[in-house]
């Protein structure tokens, strides 16, 4: 897709229009969340202005977000611009237009919210490095114990109720699983119990209720949730006991900190952000994601998956290792290919740091230094111009062979391309390689297990809801009891 436009056509101004002051972000708050939905509303702005690239009002707007105001980028070739911290500044602009009391994060502006050009920024992504080489031996065998039991307790709801929701299950198993894994403390083994997971949810929500709608009578949701901030004071206590946790638990972590110029204090704070926020409400969306594209995708492919996981644990010795991993081709692009349709977190923002011209596939566009840049991932993920006429579908071997991993670049979900590396540098999330594995180590223990499954699917607010209905056990290889 090399370019053909810079240098042989002039710069446009950006199409759209925000409406009326304060009226029109209203107006467009209510056809995102109730008239329209996310993805249409999207869609329709682009067929609207017959342009990727336009001026929209992006949630919440009034009152909580002083400039609704974004240029949305809405295809594979704008989108990228917003990994260029050269070209964009990412202060506070994790969740957009608008930034949760720091009263949520013990007072703190944790990395998510940090610049690369602010100081402290190299040193919490450095100790998050860190963290992770320092316990990688860990992940796969914290996983497959907590996901193991998970199944488990699946077996037997099915067995008694005929059903088992997954979601709530992962919800559980995820916080051990990334805590103990990050820690070698599992958090329902202290003081935390098993209500930890319930607290970080409910943390997490307070940050994330601007963005999302519960299904709720619209006159109910727009002041509770989309105009106003709910009170830090709500989840006061539920922050304190997971800091209390963490302070403990992570204590190589924190003198790993201190070596780094960072007091232990704030260390703890990013530390939890990080591991609560970024890895355990990703998993919330990644594991339910996965399991519903791969139920609705049916039986051949959980044949396939089934055969070329056990072939590799079987050569491995009937272990689960990396380099097993490595070599399941068909599971790590059904990974990647889930990550690429409903990605864990769906938007992109920064700041112009200089006056920029954009391009999309078919036109440059004009854009003032200071205005905000929006990516909604979607769109740009699911481009006709690069997937093809399957763009909006799951296909599980997408990424398999030499053409499949040359899409791997337009895969976007970790805030950068998958064929880049995180670094202290850049934005791109630290634990991009983590994601990518435990997504694969799922898959792997759902199919040395079972031969195939059945599923309900719905929604929830993050992305799937995930039913199970039905197991068939496994009748031969690494995973046959």
């Amino acid at each position: 897709m090399a370019s053909v436009l810079s240098g042989s056509m002039a710069a446009r101004p950006v199409p759209g229009s925000y409406g009326l002051p304060v009226l029109g972000a209203l107006r467009d708050r209510l056809d995102y969340f109730y008239f329209q939905g996310q993805d249409k509303y999207f869609e329709s702005r682009v067929e609207r202005h017959g342009s990727t690239v336009v001026r929209i009002n992006v949630p919440p707007g009034p009152l909580m977000a002083k400039d609704p105001r974004v240029v949305a980028l809405l295809d594979a070739k704008s989108f990228p611009v917003l990994f260029d911290v050269d070209k964009v500044e990412k202060r506070d602009v994790f969740t957009g237009t608008y930034v949760p009391s720091a009263s949520l994060t013990g007072g703190y502006r944790v990395c998510a919210y940090l610049d690369p050009s602010e100081p402290t920024h190299a040193a919490v992504k450095q100790l998050l490095f860190s963290l992770l080489l320092s316990r990688k031996d860990a992940v796969v065998p914290t996983f497959r114990s907590n996901f193991s039991s998970l199944f488990a307790a699946a077996e037997s709801q099915l067995a008694n109720a005929g059903k088992s929701d997954f979601n709530k299950l992962n919800d559980a198993t995820s916080f051990d699983f990334i805590c103990e894994a990050y820690f070698g403390v599992r958090p329902s083994a202290t003081e935390l119990g098993s209500g930890g997971s319930g607290r970080a949810a409910k943390w997490l929500f307070l940050q994330l209720a601007p963005l999302v709608t519960l299904g709720l009578p619209m006159f109910i949701e727009e002041p509770l949730l989309h105009t106003f901030h709910l009170p830090s004071i709500l989840v006061s206590g539920d922050y304190k006991a997971l800091y209390k946790y963490f302070s403990t638990a992570a204590s190589e972590a924190l003198d790993m900190a201190e070596g780094l110029g960072l007091s232990r204090e704030e260390a703890c704070h990013n530390l939890l952000f990080a591991t609560v926020f970024n890895s355990y409400g990703g998993f919330k969306k990644l594991f339910p994601g996965i399991l519903a594209d791969v139920s609705k995708a049916g039986e051949k492919l959980h044949r396939r998956l089934a055969a070329e996981i056990r072939a590799a644990v079987a050569e491995a010795g009937g272990e689960v290792t990396v380099a097993a991993l490595e070599k399941m081709e068909l599971t790590s692009s059904v990974v990647w290919e889930a990550l690429r349709l409903d990605p864990p977190v769906k938007f992109q923002y920064g700041r112009a740091k200089d006056d920029l011209e954009i391009e999309s596939h078919d036109a440059l566009f004009a854009v003032s230094k200071g205005e905000m840049l929006f990516g909604y991932q979607p769109c740009a993920t699911k481009d006709a111009r690069v997937f093809g006429a399957t763009a909006g579908e799951f296909v599980g071997d997408r990424f398999v062979g030499d053409e499949g991993r040359k899409l791997l670049q337009y895969v976007y979900w970790s805030n950068g391309r998958e064929t880049e590396t995180p670094s202290v540098g850049n934005k791109q999330c630290p634990g991009k390689n983590l994601v990518v594995l435990v997504g694969r180590l799922f898959l792997v223990e759902l199919f040395l297990r079972y031969d195939t499954f059945t599923a309900e699917v719905g929604k929830d607010p993050l992305g799937a809801k995930v039913t199970l209905t039905g197991v068939t056990k496994a009748t031969s290889g690494p995973g046959t009891q």
